[in-house]
């Protein structure tokens, strides 16, 4: 089995994946493509799948239409949540997923097909530039390049399992 640090796929995949051009190109497929695979693979399959670099799905509320919105995700775990990062591929615009869960922090969180209630906490200050520094920019190098591009805060959340009862 070859791990994740010989794996030519990821190699690729975090050497490109900061770039312009990969993003503009990602930004339109991945999300139609991840939906799809991640539907009739039962969870199983993201675009990204075999490359160890992790994919969520995350559904919110739509602030406008009240209607569940999902969307593939990275995310890197920390102390039993998932950290997710608004960058949208580095566009200038926030991601309507970031302003669902500012409007309700409710979500579900599916993870191998494995559907999980979850809240959605902002991160802020030094716990935001800790996790930046330390964890995202090491999981997927090209958030550096996202911010970059951006001009704008990008939005990081941790969504904690949601409290039974």
């Amino acid at each position: 089995m070859m791990s994740a640090m010989t794996n030519p796929w990821r190699a690729l995949i975090k050497r490109y994946g900061g770039q312009k051009w990969f993003a503009a190109v990602f930004h339109g497929v991945s999300p139609v493509a991840d939906r799809f695979l991640y539907r009739v693979t039962k969870g199983r399959v993201t675009v990204l799948s075999g490359t160890g670099i992790k994919t969520l799905m995350l559904t919110t509320t739509g602030r406008k239409s009240g209607e569940p919105r999902t969307v593939p995700l990275l995310y890197s775990t920390v102390d039993g949540a998932w950290i997710v990062v608004g960058s949208n591929w580095g566009q200038k615009q926030t991601p309507a997923w970031v302003l669902n869960l500012l409007a309700e922090p409710h979500a579900t969180v599916g993870i191998h097909g494995v559907p999980t209630p979850a809240v959605a906490r902002l991160v802020e200050g030094e716990e935001r530039e800790q996790l930046w520094a330390t964890v995202l920019t090491r999981n997927w190098p090209g958030f550096e390049d996202y911010a970059g591009r951006a001009e704008r805060h990008i939005n990081i959340f941790a969504l904690e399992p949601a409290r039974k009862g």
